[in-house]
């Protein structure tokens, strides 16, 4: 059946709906506010008359080009053009600076068509029972998960995990915003009805990152010294890609893992990848210079997660994130009803869909490929002209999540505050990954004890639960503990 859908994939117009879709999913998922769940939204009303197989896979190519396109401005500008795409920023843009941007483009591009051939691998494999251990995890191990993805600070915090620390309370703290999850009650929104629903997530990254940036280039150009753009047009080794292999393994296994618990997404994936591949690295020190383990972790991870989410949504229905929710509205008005059932009732379907997703990933590999030379050219543009076009567009982008001014005043201050984080060298991505994990954290701690009436020893008696918060204060401590073991080393030798 795997062959039989293969075959139907490759028919020439359906491999066009694929090269059209990758295409436009690149394009959107490299500009700042425009996501891969609005670019998929977009796009679902053209193909409603069109062939199932062909608009379903016209779907599928957005959102596999837009989870890799934000990679593209992440690495080059240090604008993430999606929230996925944060943790690639932070040694994606460091090899730019450097002058390795040619590199670091190569990297991420064969990162994230291996985890996402490799996410399809193990959707067709293994996906009814993946998606049975996954929907184990209900309100303690989301809390569990939540707890570790935040204590990746320790990771991502720079120079002082004080500073990393800080940054991430922010984050937190401005997650609270909005309605209680429980209670309904609304907090810290100063009677403005705008923060109702609290803060939404995709101003706060464009101004944090981007418009940050722009302030910081703007400054630059009245400065004595001015930084030579420097591309190096150095290819990758295979002695450096050999290195990254065994990252990009972990980084994929663990992407598509948790892209199939329902919630988790993408964002606090690359972020987990990132600190693990530290973790597994000789050279600690590296990362945050411009790791190439740090492209590679968090690319695999993130484009791993778009084959883990549809674990879900084809064997039960359930979507695993925002993307497969529109892609399971798109599957049943084309009369095809995801479940169980699915397999037998529209078996030669999900195996057309299965090969148009291998596709997909190939042609994103050619098309990333064949655009780098074309991507750096951007490094070229005088910062005089980039950067007021960069605030434009992150004023249209804040703009269009919600048609609402407000977003683009939202954006502004966290540019204003992005600003003066770097110029202090407070670490910024603690920030976006306290805000992502925040509401996570606080609605799923509220609906454990629920679950146990009161009764906090469900953190501790459920094994998923126990692993996970154990990993999490190792890793937080790590870092510490081993300053505290060298100082005593030194004393007493």
């Amino acid at each position: 059946m795997l062959l039989e859908g293969l075959m139907n994939a490759l028919q020439w117009q359906v491999v066009l709906m694929i090269l059209i879709g990758s295409a436009i999913g690149i394009s959107i998922g490299s500009l700042p506010g425009l996501t891969a769940v609005m670019g998929v939204a977009l796009i679902l009303p053209v193909t409603f008359g069109m062939d199932p197989v062909a608009g379903i896979l016209l779907l599928i190519g957005v959102y596999f080009g837009a989870v890799y396109g934000g990679s593209l401005t992440a690495i080059l500008i240090n604008t993430p053009g999606t929230p996925s795409s944060a943790a690639t920023a932070i040694d994606g843009y460091a090899l730019t600076q450097k002058g390795k941007a040619h590199k670091a483009l190569t990297i991420s591009t064969l990162s994230s068509t291996i985890g996402g051939i490799l996410s399809v691998i193990v959707l067709i494999l293994i996906a009814p029972q993946m998606a049975a251990f996954a929907l184990k995890f209900s309100a303690p191990e989301s809390f569990a998960l939540a707890v570790f993805g935040l204590s990746i600070i320790s990771s991502i915090a720079g120079k002082t995990l004080v500073k990393g620390l800080i940054a991430g309370g922010l984050g937190l703290m401005v997650a609270t915003i909005g309605l209680d999850p429980v209670g309904g009650f609304a907090r810290f929104t100063g009677g403005n009805e705008n923060l109702i629903n609290g803060v939404d997530l995709v101003p706060v990254m464009i101004g944090l990152f981007a418009a940050s940036e722009g302030f910081t280039s703007i400054g630059d150009l009245f400065s004595a010294k001015r930084a030579k753009v420097v591309i190096e047009k150095t290819k990758l080794k295979w002695e450096e890609f050999r290195v990254l292999i065994l990252t990009i393994l972990r980084s994929a296994g663990i992407g598509t893992f948790i892209g199939m618990i329902p919630g988790a997404g993408g964002d606090i994936t690359a972020f987990v990848a990132y600190n693990e591949a530290k973790r597994f690295s000789k050279d600690k020190s590296e990362f945050g210079e411009g790791a190439l383990k740090g492209v590679a972790a968090p690319e695999a991870a993130n484009n791993s997660v778009t084959g883990g989410a549809m674990i879900p949504l084809l064997t039960l229905g359930i979507p695993g994130d925002a993307v497969t929710a529109v892609l399971l509205g798109a599957l049943m008005v084309q009369g095809i009803q995801p479940g169980p059932m699915l397999f037998e009732t529209n078996g030669t379907i999900v195996y057309t869909l299965f090969g148009g997703m291998l596709i997909a990933n190939v042609i994103i590999l050619i098309l990333g490929l064949l655009g780098i030379r074309l991507f750096t050219k951007i490094l070229l543009i005088p910062k005089a002209v980039l950067m007021p076009i960069i605030l434009v567009l992150c004023t249209v982008g804040a703009y269009a999540i919600n048609n609402n001014f407000f977003d683009v005043i939202v954006m502004l201050i966290a540019g204003i505050i992005g600003y003066f984080m770097k110029r202090y060298e407070f670490p910024v991505s603690p920030v976006i990954l306290g805000f992502i994990l925040g509401p996570m954290l606080e609605s799923n701690f509220s609906r454990a004890l629920v679950m146990s009436q009161g009764d906090y020893s469900i953190f501790y008696t459920r094994p998923i639960t126990l692993v996970l918060l154990s990993l999490a204060f190792l890793t937080l401590f790590a870092p510490l503990l081993k300053k505290k073991a060298v100082k005593l080393k030194e004393d007493y030798s």
